[in-house]
């Protein structure tokens, strides 16, 4: 990997996400060498990924360059490689570049969607995890309608025509919202000789109420927002399956649709190495101690989605989230300072910040310990926390820029279809076919 030796301990980092970054910039220019590693150049805003995948902003916007990141930082280094295994007997890692050796290992991989092992939804439903999968989804939506508009058949316009999301926490309701403004706003007048009116926009809950990770004032108030724009919401209805054309349900309720978009959970993004005891396989995490420390490891630590951190307060671990991320990040930074300095380290307590999602123009919810409020203020409020958290000022500019324009103009500019999409078509032969 052409990783100088160093008179300093070296951490090694996996993940460029909201917790790796966090723990690069606690490091800097303290006496370790630092070296991250990512499979991507760049780091996400995840959040916004939903506005990428509706044209309401750029990939580019909500992307920030790891190497820029660090320019002024002494003794990092950062490659781009995808981890294989974890040679933790051998304090090694080994990646698709080559092997590299470790004082310290930090897993910072994030999660990646949980289809709860339905091989088949997986297949033919879309994720939106990444960058490229929300620029599939943007093709997708727009080669939609694009087809729509040729068809003759209206069962097959309808399908096209017809969005399913499954899973009714904030990316679900979020991304919803987004959809049914493109249709109050933009579709009309982009296809004028197609009836938008029978664009439909279905929102699956599995549970009884969406937003059911915040208060139940802020999920009325959301479920409140969505129905007024249009979006029909199922609540404790559950996907069984999805074929490439039809939504089956654990009721006799069936959906036809070429587009569903899967929200319905996460799970932690393992690499493999590790001991079985330290892992929770149902949910891919890894179990840690109050200082990030992975159960049965000195030198291994593991922090932000895939890290498992078991308590009173939490039990099944911190939510899946940037804030519980940044902040672990933030502090172990300090502890492994701290261990190396051969000083006790401090045990990591959340602070809960509040949570917050939007639904459209002038629409948000936000939860502040015991504040709930929703309307315009909260949608100021949730734009202003979003342009603070994005990496670099000409993202910021950017990105509220764009936001202004849409604002005003009612449109959204990223309708484009830069890297078409086309669906894998799986046949399944039966002996006598073949």
């Amino acid at each position: 990997m052409n990783i100088p030796k160093s008179k300093n301990p070296r951490i090694v980092i996996i993940g460029g996400g909201f917790a790796g970054i966090a723990l690069a910039k606690q490091l800097r220019n303290k006496k370790v060498q630092v070296v991250l590693l990512d499979k991507h150049n760049y780091h996400t805003f995840q959040p916004l990924l939903y506005q990428v995948a509706t044209g309401g902003l750029e990939a580019g916007s909500i992307a920030y360059p790891i190497r820029k990141v660090f320019q002024e930082y002494h003794d990092f280094y950062f490659r781009l490689t995808s981890v294989r295994e974890i040679d933790s007997q051998n304090k090694k890692v080994i990646t698709e570049i080559g092997d590299l050796s470790y004082d310290y290992l930090v897993i910072a991989t994030g999660s990646k969607t949980n289809y709860f092992g339905n091989k088949e939804i997986e297949r033919n439903a879309m994720a939106m995890k990444t960058i490229p999968q929300s620029l599939n989804i943007r093709s997708l939506i727009l080669e939609n309608f694009e087809q729509a508009v040729l068809t003759k058949d209206n069962t097959e316009k309808n399908s096209l025509i017809n969005f399913v999301l499954v899973g009714g926490g904030p990316t679900g309701v979020e991304l919803a919202g987004a959809l049914a403004e493109m249709k109050k706003e933009i579709l009309q007048k982009d296809y004028p000789d197609l009836d938008i009116a029978k664009m439909g926009i279905h929102l699956i809950q599995a549970g009884d109420r969406i937003l059911d990770s915040m208060s139940e004032k802020s999920s009325q108030e959301a479920e409140k927002f969505l129905k007024k724009l249009g979006v029909t919401i199922w609540k404790n209805l559950r996907v069984t399956n999805y074929d490439g054309r039809t939504i089956t349900t654990n009721s006799d309720l069936t959906f036809d649709t070429a587009t569903v978009i899967w929200t319905a959970g996460v799970q932690g993004a393992l690499v493999a190495g590790l001991d079985g005891n330290s892992l929770i396989e149902k949910i891919k995490r890894i179990r840690v101690n109050e200082f990030n420390q992975v159960k049965g490891y000195d030198t291994v630590f593991a922090m932000g989605d895939i890290a498992m951190m078991e308590s009173e307060e939490y039990p099944l671990g911190h939510p899946m989230m940037a804030q519980p991320a940044m902040q672990q990040g933030k502090l172990l930074g300090e502890n492994l300072i701290k261990l190396i300095k051969k000083q006790p380290m401090k045990p990591f307590e959340y602070h809960d910040k509040g949570s917050m999602a939007t639904i459209g123009r002038n629409k948000a919810v936000v939860d502040l310990h015991k504040f709930h409020f929703s309307g315009v203020f909260a949608w100021f409020v949730w734009m202003f926390v979003h342009l603070f958290f994005l990496i670099g000022f000409r993202n910021r500019a950017v990105v509220f820029l764009n936001w202004v324009y849409n604002y005003i103009r009612f449109d959204r500019e990223g309708r484009l279809i830069i890297r078409p999409f086309k669906k894998k078509i799986f046949v399944t032969f039966t002996s006598d076919e073949v």
